[in-house]
């Protein structure tokens, strides 16, 4: 657990806290559903299905939905996307495949709502009944994936369907990634992460085997000997350091594991400072910003080193936080941690400006304080490679270097997600898992010739 004095911790009802983390986003009803899906032009090469990275055939499963069969809409989802119900509530579908409906063109800033009509149909197939598909015949073969996050569980799932047999390793108790220890509690509330997870494993032929450390308890090569293959989906363990005076205080914490609290505790228990002030401009930062403030922060302020336009936050996350009463500072960077007494009591940034070129720099001379009794770093995280020491597994830039099958330099062994090259989104990582299954899947039905 977090450890802070009690003084600096600000605590809510159980009644406030259930409304503070209830679903950010209610879902549509049918008809409300069924009214969104008639906007739609069905188009034919939908821009939609170009830019959602799991391909999912959106003006598909719109029709099913403008039609009534709900069951058909979940199908082209869950072909596509195993993990469609969580990547409707957790993907910024503004910069993907809402940013392109062409709605924006007739109707600029009303793009058909595909995340939550996405959303409808995924709860609908969870709602009634089991995932709608079955193993093909058992093939004998085993398969170790490590990591249950989205990336590790999409790969067992299609593997499992090939009828291969998967055992999922994972550091945590619980399989289901960043979605079930890394969102907002609001995002994916009512242990929904736990319930697709269990809605996925239902297929069969995937066994979860948790609080298993790569590098510690297994290695990739004592896998490689006992599977058939191997497929790493470690995502990024590491967090950066902000490298300034007083970053050892106590109440200055990552970010990551702020969040990580919050969602495998009760809520009531998480400490949380009067004083909150959240480095970093990414939506990590924007969750923890906001959970802050949920959890009962008087004043939290978010503070990032450039300008709004640079944050990796998407504008929808960014106007979130200001309306959950989170004050939001530009162009300035942390250069001192400040306490009085040993204790913590602000953090010190210099200002800073953008040069023509494009640079951004800051003067040390203009500095302001503010004040915290909690400091929360969100400036990034990064890929872990000491597990890995002694594979033969090439790290390229600081992620697990794959080739267009995903293999990595091992034979036997493939990898995706945030662990490798690409852009870091859970709809991305499905994707990669998926298609990491079918290479896995090729791969072990040539070795026994079939």
């Amino acid at each position: 657990m977090i450890s802070l004095p009690d003084t600096l911790c600000c605590r809510l009802s159980e009644e406030e806290l259930a409304v503070n983390f209830a679903d950010a986003h209610p879902p549509l009803t049918h008809a409300q559903a069924v009214v969104e899906a008639e906007r739609c032009f069905f188009c034919y090469d939908a821009p939609c299905i170009e830019a959602c990275p799991t391909s999912i055939d959106i003006p598909k499963f719109i029709r099913a939905i403008a039609t009534d069969n709900m069951q058909g809409a979940a199908r082209t989802i869950l072909e596509a996307n195993i993990l469609g119900g969580a990547c409707a509530r957790v993907c910024p579908t503004e910069i993907l495949c809402e940013q392109k409906c062409v709605h924006n063109v007739r109707e600029e800033g009303h793009p058909i709502r595909i995340g939550a009509l996405q959303r409808h149909a995924t709860d609908w197939q969870m709602a009634h009944g089991d995932q709608p598909f079955t193993r093909a015949a058992l093939t004998g073969k085993k398969v170790a994936v490590v990591g249950a996050g989205p990336a590790g569980l999409a790969c067992a799932h299609r593997l499992a369907l090939h009828g291969h047999d998967v055992v999922l390793f994972d550091a945590h108790a619980l399989p289901g990634g960043l979605n079930e220890y890394g969102v907002a509690a609001y995002k994916l509330a009512d242990d929904f992460a736990q319930r697709e997870v269990e809605f996925l494993m239902s297929i069969g032929g995937i066994t979860f085997s948790g609080t298993q450390i790569l590098g510690k308890d297994f290695t990739v090569s004592n896998l490689r000997r006992d599977y058939d293959a191997v497929f790493l989906a470690v995502g990024l363990a590491g967090v950066r350091a902000l490298g300034i005076e007083g970053e050892q205080l106590d109440g200055v914490m990552d970010a990551v594991r702020f969040i990580e609290t919050l969602r495998s505790h009760d809520k009531k228990t998480v400490p949380v400072g009067r004083k909150v002030v959240v480095i970093g401009g990414g939506n990590t930062a924007v969750d923890a910003a906001v959970q802050a403030r949920r959890l009962g922060a008087e004043e939290v302020t978010l503070v990032y080193r450039r300008g709004a336009e640079h944050m990796s936050a998407t504008p929808v996350e960014r106007e979130w936080a200001q309306t959950n009463g989170v004050s939001v500072k530009h162009w300035a960077s942390p250069i001192r941690i400040v306490a009085q007494n040993g204790l913590l009591c602000g953090v010190e940034f210099a200002r800073g400006s953008m040069k023509p070129d494009g640079q951004a720099v800051y003067d040390l001379q203009d500095t302001f304080v503010v004040p915290a009794d909690m400091v929360l770093k969100a400036v990034g995280q990064v890929f872990l490679p000491d597990p890995l020491k002694g594979d033969s597994i090439a790290i390229s830039s600081g992620r697990i270097l794959v080739d267009d099958q995903y293999r990595t330099t091992m034979e036997g062994v493939y990898a995706g997600g945030d662990c490798t090259p690409g852009e870091d989104l859970t709809v991305a990582a499905v994707r990669d898992g998926r298609d990491a299954a079918e290479a896995i899947h090729l791969m072990l039905s040539e070795t026994s010739g079939q």
